[in-house]
């Protein structure tokens, strides 16, 4: 008598679902993010702060806390994968078999025309276009005597630079295979460099935008910056080079950089300005 196969467990179940209708999904978290984050904005805009002050964060005080934090990412994500080595098998492969079915749902279900869009979008996270990003901004802040905020930007996007291949390093996981064509990569997949790179590049550009520019543009600096990290990340996951949990990671470490950078970057200009006075 043949052994039944394994019932699915739900998490494959709603991968499978989410699959099938990935565009419509992608297409509506996108329009109500990127406009929740246009309200968002505009709220506090008028609410809390009409414009942040000028004052240049202090460049020795950016730099030990952007170490400070990028010690402790890696420890963290280090002890991280210690703990799911440790796992018993049933834990890890609920998760595998729900990103592969979801890899294998949206090759199924997504449009030809539409993968062929993702793979020109997902170049807004290349090293290759957001290298000259960084030189161009960082020049452009120095000559305006911003001097702080560049070196706070390059070592923002710097560090993910670093950051993000030791992760990768430290995981040491496969990508998901694809026959489209259209992207190639050849490290390992967890976690995802373009999702960790276009939060840090576009949310640091969101942040140096809040500092430097009139208020007028604040609201559309917020709904631009969101809508290329989801497209970007997105896309990611629409072209197979990476598992959706390979994006999520990527997504959250670098978040947490971000974090970190912005953090760093605030509380050396408020210790600058209480040390001046």
């Amino acid at each position: 008598m043949p052994l039944e196969a394994p019932p699915l467990v739900p998490l494959v179940l709603l991968a499978q679902q989410l699959g099938a209708h990935a565009l419509g999904w992608f297409l509506s978290v996108w329009t109500v993010s990127v406009l929740g984050a246009g309200a968002i904005c505009w709220t506090l805009q008028r609410r809390h702060f009409k414009a942040l002050d000028a004052e240049e964060p202090s460049e020795p005080r950016i730099a030990v806390g952007l170490a400070a934090g990028f010690l402790l990412i890696l420890a963290a994500a280090s002890l991280f994968a210690w703990i799911a080595s440790n796992l018993p098998d049933g834990h890890a492969s609920a998760m595998g078999l729900a990103d592969q079915a979801l890899a294998d749902a949206i090759g199924t279900h997504v449009p030809w025309a539409a993968l062929v869009a993702f793979s020109w979008l997902t170049h807004l996270g290349d090293f290759a276009f957001l290298a000259p990003v960084c030189l161009v901004v960082a020049l452009v802040l120095w000559r305006h005597a911003h001097h702080g905020l560049a070196f706070g930007w390059v070592l923002a996007l710097g560090g993910i630079v670093v950051l993000n291949p030791a992760l990768k390093h430290i995981f040491a996981r496969a990508r998901p295979l694809h026959n489209h064509g259209l992207a190639f990569e050849t490290s390992f997949s967890f976690p995802s460099g373009h999702s960790a790179g276009a939060i840090v590049s576009y949310g640091m550009l969101l942040y140096l935008a809040l500092r430097t520019l009139p208020a007028r543009w604040h609201v559309p600096a917020a709904m631009a910056a969101v809508a290329a990290i989801l497209t970007i990340a997105c896309s990611r996951i629409f072209l197979q080079v990476h598992f959706a949990s390979d994006v999520a990671a990527g997504l959250l470490t670098g978040l947490a950089w971000l974090l970190v950078c912005v953090g760093s970057l605030e509380y050396a200009r408020h210790r600058k300005r209480r040390t001046a006075r």
